[in-house]
């Protein structure tokens, strides 16, 4: 009689082996976004966001970051008593000891909005470009006013401009209207109404 082989499984099954997924329309938690409890938005087919404000924070159908660097672990978890207990006590019961608030106020100031870095850094890079292209159309304005290109290139420039000057007015105006939203909850926003 032939000698049998006898193979053993060494695997091991966890009872919570199958990893969370996540829809359009699920209440979620997120602790590296805040305290709150937030509403998945479908963004397109393999991506959910939470909208805060004018900031999208993007994840995938198992929790995790929807970046190339951040597929470590979940950030995402569904919105129940024992995850919201869980949470607390990970961050010792205070999601605010951990948000750092870079106050610039001065002693008269009667009232301040919290804007996230993101936000600020987003706002920045869109005057920083705006610049640019001012300057941009400055040197071409003075190119043509000193005859330094000729009469083709000079409509050719201008229609550049134009188009550039749309897109950026374009860019500029939404960036203007999110910021009076927030503007609309502080007095300047009603004293601006009047």
């Amino acid at each position: 009689m032939p000698k049998s082989i006898r193979t053993t499984s060494n695997t091991q099954t966890t009872t919570n082996s199958t990893p969370a997924t996540f829809k359009a329309g699920d209440s979620v938690l997120c602790p590296s976004v805040g305290s709150g409890t937030y509403k998945l938005v479908q963004k397109s087919k393999d991506c959910l966001t939470i909208n805060i404000g004018n900031v999208e924070c993007l994840y995938r159908a198992d929790g995790r970051a929807y970046h190339d660097d951040c597929y470590a672990l979940p950030q995402l978890f569904h919105d129940t008593k024992a995850n919201r207990q869980a949470i607390a006590t990970l961050y010792n019961g205070s999601q605010s000891s951990q948000l750092k608030v870079i106050d610039t106020t001065e002693a008269d100031d009667k009232e301040a909005v919290l804007i996230s870095a993101f936000d600020l850094s987003g706002i920045v890079c869109d005057i920083e470009g705006a610049a640019t292209v001012i300057s941009d159309i400055g040197k071409l304005l003075a190119l043509i006013h000193y005859e330094k290109i000729d009469t083709n290139t000079a409509i050719s420039m201008a229609r550049l401009t134009h188009d550039t000057t749309v897109t950026w007015d374009d860019l500029l105006q939404r960036q203007a209207s999110a910021i009076k939203e927030t503007l609309a909850m502080t007095r300047y926003g009603r004293e601006g109404s009047k």
